[in-house]
């Protein structure tokens, strides 16, 4: 079967990916030069199956309203006239009643542990190399009820047979020595020893390139203008390249096209509820060995990820609910570079950091949307969020056993 893969970011080329080995042919646009240069260039870098519970839960609304005013809080919603946010911001609240975050967090958790198995397989099959450490995530508390609460919700991960443990701060430290330069003061941890990082732009770059030794045609600064449909099926998409426009046809149709994916869609009558949360990082130069981490590492009370990617420590975080304006907050960034110098004061060369937002692709459940349409052969890999990077392999091995008209592998309710 022909398919057109419709993004080149880590979800459309690992889709890419499974499908050219699942014997189909294949041809991915995009309108960036190469693969992974939006949402996935300079991400948080964590497969972190172990924090799969989703920003809409039963404690954020609080949170969102002790966070009201502060250019740096972790979570934010600069309130526009703009329907599509508010209607958004709605559903995060119904998303956040205790019920629907226990399911949308399993919904999650299947579909985590069945992507991880699936890149750590592509990892022994490829060779591939992209930075990754396999040493685990490490969350970190500072506040003492939100560290018992997080406790209390470790049974679910617990009895899908994941390594997760509660640690002491004796134990944090020895986990990670570079804590115990922490400036401030951890009541203790929950160690995921399974989770894995590692660099998601690299790893797009190089998937893409043994994609096309698979067979696999990337075509790049191409403009995806609209779809074309007839009756219940799609029948071509309209692109613009080199000034020329043109229609480009196949028998399947894969939308990946993260934040844009609405756009897109909805032309033909397909209403996907994925706007964008802006996120930050920092990227800087590790100063001394000794003081940075080699194990990953998220602070629960800061929100804030900080991952190892070769000689460089990558530090994200914050989600912004400001529409599609993809422009760097200083005082976000900011914020992220003074809670990681609290924690890691000596890790790194504080004074010569990179700076980058992106807009990550959320539903309000963070459940992503992945299978077919009302369109017999249109499908959806699209609203990762912030999981998009431990999600990827197993919804792109997913979408690609639909469209082979097989059962994904994964028990997973496919939108």
């Amino acid at each position: 079967m022909k398919v057109l893969v419709l993004g080149a970011g880590v979800v459309g080329v690992t889709s890419a990916w499974y499908l050219a080995k699942a014997g189909h042919e294949v041809t991915v646009i995009d309108r960036e030069s190469a693969a992974g240069l939006e949402t996935s260039f300079a991400n948080g870098g964590q497969i972190s199956v172990g924090q799969a519970e989703p920003w809409a839960n039963p404690g954020a609304p609080a949170k969102i309203i002790k966070w009201l005013g502060r250019e740096d809080a972790p979570l934010m919603f600069r309130m526009r006239a703009d329907l599509r946010q508010w209607s958004w911001g709605l559903r995060f609240l119904f998303e956040c009643l205790p019920w629907r975050t226990r399911a949308n967090t399993l919904r999650i958790l299947r579909l985590a542990i069945y992507s991880r198995a699936r890149l750590q397989a592509l990892r022994r099959e490829t060779g591939i190399e992209y930075d990754h450490l396999t040493r685990g995530i490490l969350r970190i508390h500072t506040d003492q009820k939100d560290f018992e609460a997080a406790r209390n919700r470790l049974r679910m991960l617990l009895s899908y047979g994941l390594a997760v443990s509660v640690r002491s701060p004796a134990e944090v430290n020895k986990i990670e020595p570079a804590l115990r330069d922490s400036e401030v003061r951890i009541v203790g941890g929950i160690y995921a020893a399974d989770d894995e990082s590692g660099d998601a732009f690299l790893f797009s770059q190089r998937l893409a390139e043994l994609a096309s030794k698979e067979g696999v045609s990337f075509g790049y600064n191409v403009e995806i203008e609209r779809l074309l449909n007839e009756g219940d099926v799609i029948s071509g998409v309209a692109v613009r390249a080199g000034g020329r426009k043109e229609v480009l046809s196949a028998d399947a149709y894969v939308v990946s096209m993260a934040s844009y994916s609405p756009f897109l869609l909805s032309p033909v009558g397909v209403r996907v509820p994925v706007y964008p949360v802006k996120g930050y990082s920092i990227t800087a130069p590790v100063k001394y060995d000794s003081a940075a981490p080699s194990v990953c590492i998220t602070d629960e009370s800061g929100k804030v990820g900080m991952t190892r990617l070769g000689e460089n420590l990558r530090m994200a975080g914050t989600a912004e609910l400001s529409g599609y304006d993809a422009s760097i907050s200083e005082a976000r960034c900011a914020g992220i570079a003074n809670r990681v110098r609290q924690i890691l004061p000596n890790a790194v060369d504080y004074s010569n950091v990179k700076k980058w937002a992106g807009l990550r692709p959320a539903t309000p459940s963070n459940v992503p949307l992945i299978g077919r349409t009302r369109y017999s052969n249109l499908y959806l890999n699209t609203g990762h969020g912030t999981l998009g990077w431990t999600l990827a392999c197993g919804s792109g091995a997913a979408v690609a056993d639909l469209i082979s008209q097989r059962s994904p592998e994964v028990e997973f309710p496919f939108q």
